[in-house]
């Protein structure tokens, strides 16, 4: 069975973000596909220190809720990212946790579908939702859109149950989503998976 998983970047378990989310979970089972909600903004993730750790032993030399996630996404056929915003940008510890993850990871993403949900009270959804969405197009994964930028509006979890269109945008969302995860894994039994090249790193040195 296919299975998405969902993660919620707001440090309430029950708040916007949340509410978003489980939109988006009953229409997953109503598609038959699995899921799995990680609650990652109550948690204390620090960013990447850069130490180079994950290269050689391919897992973050932090052993926190970073590698205990890792299996579950090279497992998983699709990755919804779920966060407040905060000054018009993705809740911090959300971002971290993004960073180490896909940075400690070498195992391929390429053709996990990918989406990104953003709640606000006002304004700064669609900065925090381009931030979120770079994390799947440097990594070949495909994005699901919907039937308007996949945001909800409120400031509190019955705010957004009042958020018509914000609720309808996720059930669309995840629908769009459910299509991707089953054509892609036809196209693949069928024509196989595109080739990735790899071999070109530029990086100019010297300023050259």
């Amino acid at each position: 069975m296919a299975k998405v998983l969902l993660l919620n970047g707001s440090p309430r378990a029950n708040g916007c973000t949340a509410t978003a989310l489980d939109e988006m979970v009953k229409v997953f089972r109503e598609e038959g596909i699995d899921t799995e909600i990680i609650h990652v903004g109550n948690k204390d993730i620090r960013g990447c220190v850069a130490c180079g750790y994950c290269a050689q032993n391919g897992k973050c030399v932090v052993n926190d809720l970073v590698n205990e996630v890792a299996p579950k996404l090279e497992e998983a056929d699709g990755l919804v990212v779920g966060s407040p915003v905060y000054y018009a940008s993705p809740n911090g510890t959300i971002l971290s946790f993004m960073d180490r993850l896909f940075y400690s990871t070498s195992f391929s993403k390429h053709l996990k579908v990918g989406a990104a949900v953003v709640s606000a009270r006002r304004g700064g959804n669609t900065a925090t939702f381009d931030v979120l969405n770079k994390y799947f197009t440097i990594s070949g994964m495909p994005v699901a859109s919907s039937t308007y930028w996949n945001q909800v509006h409120g400031f509190t979890a019955e705010d957004v149950k009042k958020d018509l269109e914000g609720l309808q945008t996720m059930r669309n969302l995840a629908r769009n989503m459910a299509f991707m995860i089953k054509a892609f894994a036809d196209a693949k039994e069928k024509y196989g998976a595109p080739e990735m090249e790899r071999e070109s790193f530029t990086s100019f040195p010297d300023g050259k």
